[in-house]
């Protein structure tokens, strides 16, 4: 058979175009194909005109272009975020993806050879031979692809009816999208089927082969009783039905779900690498009622772009920690309710009305909001690159700016306004937590330092955590390295404050540590808090008063995993069975995960990893404000997260410490195991607890707590 099809490779071997059809149906469909285009251009010159009346973004999102294009055409191609989570998803989507590509190349490649290279160029068609029989066998293959792609879709849609696809925005337009992606890869070798089986009545079409799945469905037809003759009859109204479709089709992409194709892109090139790391300012001249979104002329484009480039996938929505908690927030909605308010006051469908406010006469809800726990966890699950916790921020800032501020959260601003912390603690009781220490903390305002330590609220105010602080003090000490602190001078970080949309108070935080940092000599700046270590690290240094980069600020984990291997610390192992919980701000805002790790192994514990972690970890609950606020949530945050490590880990319940980096974690945690009634199941401790109690220290740093 094999020897047969290259011997046809000659002008045989090839596909009679518009068959049957005639020269009027092929000015017919010209025309349409015409006004499917014209269509489909002006839908998409309307929706980036819409983008166009959207406000400028803070950030620079078209530099380097032709980077930004590499990048996301990796990204996009790959499909490497739809694997993220979803095997299934990722196979389906790359099958779609890769199967629709081509079956788009392969049409493209058609209309040259019909349109430009015979028609205008007065050439011989090149759609023969050899050419010919390789594309037909792509395009079959591909287009296979697709259709098992599209079919797995359906599947997981309707009959598996998956959870995280459905959803208060689910409308027709989903049924029609998915189901016309199974039409069209399915007809189209119908389409094929009925030709090979009419065309066979009066040429031999054994080439044809090649077109295995277009010659299974003429396999079909023929043991089904079609005729040659019954075939060829058929064709046109299977041809028209087929191209109908695909003409319709491309007239409606811009107007409906399958505008993703284009802005999703889009949304990838343009997007922010440190999105939701840093976000964005205040202009200085702004009136408070211009701080925040209030109205939709206040989105800039790229988050016009965010809300079209919405799938609908639900990803953010099922790893969402707030929404798990039953907390009044799906991020999924948010964007999809901005969205339709959008596209219906465009169209005069409703009136205009605040974006977010407490109550029910706005498009989003203060409480909504405010459950957020700028975790970032639906933005590192977002395929296309939506950026919700700056949308989210902006909003708080709108409730801040006019009197809607959760008042648990509004109180701890006022301590942190009066005192420069969020316990309402005198700045003068700040170095406090190292009074018992059987030695004295240097003082970077008075001496040169290796490492100038920002100890933070937490570390410095909370009882619990000043033991955290003694512990890293203890093994900075050890190590002989110069560090000191700011004592009184150290102010609250702000990286919180700035996410519950107090950007004010956050940048005079920022002046007045900068000015703190500023008057000492040091080399590296290192943080207790993920949260002080965020923004020190990405935010900071966007305002002039700062004289650091990026690369001068450190997690405490950071440090010590070096001193411990440069310096040989070490003393009796450990042998307790652990877990280790990676902090959102650590881990999926800044990408360490292995500093903590090697601590904690080196310490000679075993380390049991919990079933989400890394960059999938779920949050303690505190972030964005969380810490300051009285939910009622079931379960808590912490309480699940609990629940995971002494029942979902491989070793179950015989981990016996639960270990944290990050002082709002511990917070959350001691708060959950005492609520969840796991005080007796296992015991939150610190990584450089763990640490002190290797190299010997842990009864003095206890004496010091008592």
């Amino acid at each position: 058979m094999a020897k047969f099809v290259l011997a046809q490779a000659g002008s045989e071997a090839t596909r009679p175009t518009f068959w049957k059809i005639g020269h009027i149906g092929e000015a017919i469909f010209y025309y349409l194909a015409a006004v499917a285009i014209a269509i489909f251009a002006v839908g998409v010159y309307q929706r980036f005109s819409t983008y166009a009346q959207g406000t400028e973004s803070w950030f620079d999102r078209l530099d380097d272009l032709s980077g930004r294009i590499a990048s996301a055409t990796k990204i996009v191609f790959s499909n490497q975020k739809q694997f993220d989570r979803d095997l299934y998803a990722g196979l389906m989507h790359a099958f779609v993806f890769w199967g629709f590509l081509t079956l788009l190349i392969g049409t493209t490649i058609l209309a040259i050879d019909m349109d430009i290279w015979t028609k205008a160029l007065g050439q011989p068609s090149f759609f023969e031979g050899a050419f010919y029989l390789s594309y037909s066998l792509v395009m079959d293959a591909m287009g296979l692809l697709f259709v098992v792609g599209v079919g797995m879709a359906i599947y997981r849609r309707y009959w598996v009816a998956e959870g995280r696809l459905w959803g208060k925005h689910t409308s027709t337009e989903d049924d029609l999208f998915v189901w016309s992606l199974f039409l069209l890869g399915v007809g189209g070798y119908v389409t094929e089927g009925v030709r090979i089986l009419g065309t066979s009545a009066t040429r031999n079409v054994s080439f044809e082969t090649v077109s295995f799945v277009g010659w299974f469905v003429y396999d079909v037809l023929a043991v089904a009783g079609v005729t040659p003759e019954m075939a060829t009859a058929a064709y046109p109204v299977v041809w028209w039905s087929h191209a109908l479709l695909a003409l319709a089709f491309v007239a409606a992409v811009p107007y409906a779900k399958p505008f993703h194709m284009i802005s999703s892109f889009a949304n990838v090139v343009t997007r922010d690498e440190k999105a939701g790391k840093r976000l964005p300012g205040v202009p200085d001249d702004a009136s408070p009622e211009e701080i925040g979104h209030g109205s939709i002329e206040d989105f800039s484009w790229k988050e016009l772009l965010d809300h079209d480039a919405c799938t609908k996938c639900g990803r953010c929505s099922s790893v969402c920690p707030a929404k798990a908690a039953d907390r009044p927030l799906d991020p999924r909605d948010v964007i999809l309710d901005l969205k339709q308010y959008r596209e219906d006051l465009e169209a005069g469908r409703t009136e205009e009305k605040p974006i977010v406010a407490d109550g029910g006469a706005s498009v989003i809800n203060s409480e909504t909001m405010e459950s957020c726990m700028s975790c970032m966890a639906c933005m590192d699950a977002c395929p296309v690159e939506i950026e919700h916790v700056e949308q989210f921020t902006q909003m708080n800032r709108r409730l801040t700016e006019s009197g809607q501020m959760d008042a648990n959260v509004q109180d701890t601003m006022m301590n942190v306004f009066q005192n420069g912390n969020t316990f309402g603690e005198p700045q003068r009781k700040r170095p406090d937590w190292a009074d018992e220490l059987d030695f004295e903390i240097p003082d970077a305002r008075e001496q040169s330092v290796e490492y100038l330590w920002y100890v933070g609220d937490y570390p410095s105010f909370d009882e619990r955590n000043r033991k955290v602080a003694r512990s890293l003090a203890t093994i900075l000490e050890e190590s002989g390295v110069e560090y000191g602190i700011l004592y009184d001078d150290e102010q609250a970080d702000g990286n919180d404050v700035r996410r519950v949309g107090e950007e004010g108070l956050y940048e005079m935080l920022v002046e007045d540590n900068a000015e703190a940092i500023r008057s000492c000599d040091y080399d590296k700046i290192v943080c207790t808090d993920p949260h002080s270590y965020n923004t020190f690290k990405n935010e900071y240094p966007e305002f002039e008063v700062c004289e650091w980069t990026e690369d001068d600020v450190f997690h405490y984990t950071q440090v010590v995993e070096d001193l411990f291997r440069e310096l040989g610390l070490s003393g009796s192992e450990l042998d307790y069975t652990v877990t280790y919980h990676d902090p959102c701000h650590l881990g999926r805002y800044n990408d360490e995960y292995e500093a903590p790790r090697e601590i904690v192994k080196a310490t000679g514990c075993e380390l049991d990893e919990m079933p989400r972690n890394r960059e999938d970890s779920f949050c303690c609950g505190g972030g964005g404000g969380g810490l300051w606020m009285d939910f009622d949530e079931d379960p808590k945050p912490s309480e699940e997260r609990l629940r995971e490590a002494l029942n979902d880990t491989d070793s179950g319940s015989r981990v016996e410490k639960f270990v944290v980096a990050c002082p709002m974690c511990m917070t959350m945690y001691e708060d959950g195991r005492k609520t969840g009634g796991y005080e007796d199941d296992i015991e939150i401790v610190d990584v450089s607890e763990l640490l002190v109690e290797a190299i010997g220290r842990k009864e003095q740093v206890e004496v010091a707590a008592d």
